[in-house]
């Protein structure tokens, strides 16, 4: 069973950084890629990011993209999110995803999930 814990969260004023982190107990064998995907409060999950293993490719939602930064470092099997320019619309729990398929955006994709880590963002 993989495990994936996400740390790094917290309160953060508009326009400030955070640093979120996915440390993963292990890469499965036919792991692929990690990503990150959010929800905040009455709202459906959804894509942030996605980096394959090697860090070769990456993908990012629209509304991150030029602010948020994915990156992984295969050698301790953790994978980071540094966000800049943080908006009130960031705010959500963040969670760290594992998945087979290279490149997907689709929750149904990402077999292993960490618990999340809360994302505060005030005005």
């Amino acid at each position: 069973q993989v495990q994936l814990v996400e740390s790094g969260g917290g309160l953060v004023q508009a326009g400030g950084s955070l640093r979120l982190s996915c440390a993963a107990s292990e890469r499965p064998l036919a792991s692929v890629a990690m990503g990150w995907f959010r929800q905040a409060p009455g709202k459906e999950r959804e894509f942030v990011a996605t980096i394959t293993w090697s860090g070769s490719s990456t993908i990012y939602a629209d509304s991150v993209k030029g602010r948020f930064t994915i990156s992984i470092d295969n050698t301790k099997n953790t994978m980071y999110l540094q966000m800049n320019s943080l908006k009130p619309e960031d705010a959500a729990v963040y969670y760290c995803a594992e998945s087979y398929y290279d490149g997907s955006i689709y929750e149904a994709e990402y077999d292993y999930w960490g618990q999340g880590t809360q994302v505060t963002v005030s005005s």
